[in-house]
C-alpha cells in the first residue's frame, strides 16, 4: 500500500510544501546564479526516469556554461575550474538540487529513490535493470546516496546494489531512514568529492 500509493501521496504534499516555503530562496538563489557567471540560472539535463523514460532534470547551474553538458562530474579531468565560485557553495550544501521539487511535483522524481543517471550511462542502467531499480521513480536522495554519496561515483556494480536492494523492499521506515541520513549528511559535508578525486575515492554521480 505504501509503495503504491501513500509514497506517491507524500511526495506530491511534501513538494507543494516544499515549493511554497523554498519560493523565495529559490529567487534570490536564481538572481546569485546569474550574477556569479554568465548564463541560464537553471541547468537542465535529461536523466533516466521511471521505466527508463526520460525527462528533463532541474537543477541551478553550478558550472560555466562552456562545461561539458552530458559528463559526469567525476569524469571531468578539470571539475574544480569548471564549477563557479557560488557553484562550489550550492553543490557542498546541496542547495543546487532544489528545483528538483518541481520534479518531484509532477511525478517525474520521488523525494526518495535510485539517483537519476545520465542518458549515456549504459553501464549503470544495465546493472540497474539486474535487480529492478530502472522500475520505480528516481529520487532526490537514494539508499545509495546514504551509503556513500559521492563516493560511490565510479563503482557502478555497488551503486546498483544499493539501488536495487531499495527497489526490491519499498517502506515507510526505509524512507524515514534515508531522508534524515541525508539531512545528516548535507549539514555535516560528508562524502562530497569532486572530479578526478572520485576516481582514487569510488562515487555517485553529482553531476550538473
Amino acid at each position: 500500500m505504501y509503495r503504491h500509493f501513500f509514497k506517491r501521496f507524500f511526495d506530491i504534499i511534501l513538494s507543494f510544501f516544499a515549493i511554497i516555503v523554498f519560493a523565495l530562496p529559490m529567487v534570490i538563489i536564481a538572481i546569485a546564479v546569474r550574477c556569479d557567471s554568465k548564463g541560464p540560472a537553471l541547468f537542465k539535463q535529461r536523466r533516466v526516469g521511471k521505466k527508463k523514460k526520460a525527462f528533463t532534470l532541474l537543477k541551478f547551474r553550478t558550472m560555466r556554461t562552456d562545461a561539458p553538458h552530458d559528463a559526469p562530474t567525476h569524469e571531468l579531468k578539470d571539475a574544480q575550474n569548471c564549477i563557479t565560485k557560488l557553484g562550489k557553495f550550492l553543490r557542498k550544501t546541496s542547495l543546487d538540487e532544489i528545483p528538483q521539487i518541481f520534479n518531484i511535483f509532477v511525478g517525474q522524481m520521488s523525494i526518495i529513490g535510485p539517483r537519476p543517471v545520465l542518458l549515456n550511462q549504459t553501464e549503470l542502467i544495465e546493472e540497474r535493470d539486474k535487480y529492478g531499480a530502472n522500475d520505480i521513480r528516481p529520487g532526490l536522495t537514494g539508499w545509495a546516496q546514504v551509503n556513500g554519496r559521492d563516493i560511490l561515483a565510479s563503482n557502478d556494480l555497488e551503486k546498483a546494489r544499493y539501488d536495487g536492494e531499495y527497489a526490491q523492499k519499498i517502506t515507510f521506515a526505509k524512507d524515514f531512514k534515508i531522508f534524515f541520513k541525508t539531512v545528516g549528511q548535507v549539514f555535516r559535508g560528508t562524502d562530497i568529492v569532486e572530479g578526478d578525486a572520485v576516481k582514487t575515492r569510488g562515487g555517485d554521480t553529482p553531476t550538473e
